[in-house]
């Protein structure tokens, strides 16, 4: 007899916690995340259906395989991965579980989902992250981002938060992670940004023109012919 797994039918959809790599197309038009396991080799948007990473052609998730994406309970658990010096620049995405799914002890293997909120970590100097900035690898057609502060860009190609969730879209939140509390950039109020968003703004621009005049001033001291003047 062949043995089936139970049936849930829940009220709402259930909600889980993963962490992945932001990630910022070549064109600078689209935004994602990719993933830190399985799955990393193909990057998704705020609402993704998954598929065999192994190519074979059954549903996601499938009992005979462990394709499907994944997601823990507990948020405390999802951030205890983030303390690993490999996922040390990826960030803590809150997702709503959709479509098919299988319950494991501690978490969901999962056919559909909607990230709904995105927490930055701090910046590798362990200041709050004002922008994600170029990690220095990538996928095809993909960069991917990691949290930096105004002062740690240098030239890099960059976003800012808010940035970064208007490029996702879906409503996507992004929050940069500040201890007990965190400063949310929510794009759900229709493009209007509070106090802290625009100071992040701000603090960015900044950052550039300095990168910018130090460049200047650096060709200055060439001279025109290229050459430093005597």
């Amino acid at each position: 007899m062949r043995l089936r797994l139970p049936e849930e039918r829940p009220t709402e959809p259930p909600t889980g916690y993963k962490i992945a790599h932001p990630m910022l197309s070549t064109d600078g038009t689209r935004a994602g995340f990719t993933g830190v396991s399985l799955g990393g080799a193909l990057p998704y948007g705020v609402l993704a259906d998954a598929s065999c990473v192994y190519g074979l052609r059954h549903r996601a998730p499938s009992r005979r395989c462990d394709c499907g994406f994944h997601c823990v309970h507990d948020r405390t658990a999802a951030e205890a991965l983030l303390c690993t010096a490999e996922h040390r620049a990826a960030v803590l995405l809150e997702v709503t579980v959709l479509g098919r799914y299988i319950r494991f002890e501690r978490g969901f293997r999962y056919a559909r989902q909607r990230v709904r909120t995105a927490t930055v970590g701090p910046c590798a100097c362990g200041t709050v992250a004002a922008a994600l900035a170029d990690a220095g690898w990538g996928r095809p057609g993909w960069r991917a981002l990691a949290p930096s502060c105004a002062g740690c860009l240098r030239g890099r190609t960059s976003v800012s938060l808010a940035g970064f969730a208007r490029l996702a879209g879906d409503g996507l939140r992004v929050a940069a992670g500040q201890g007990a509390s965190a400063a949310a950039v929510d794009l759900a109020a229709a493009g209007e940004l509070g106090v802290p968003e625009l100071t992040a703004e701000a603090a960015l621009l900044q950052a550039r023109l300095d990168w910018f005049q130090a460049q200047l001033a650096r060709l200055g001291e060439r001279g025109p012919g290229g050459g430093r003047k005597g």
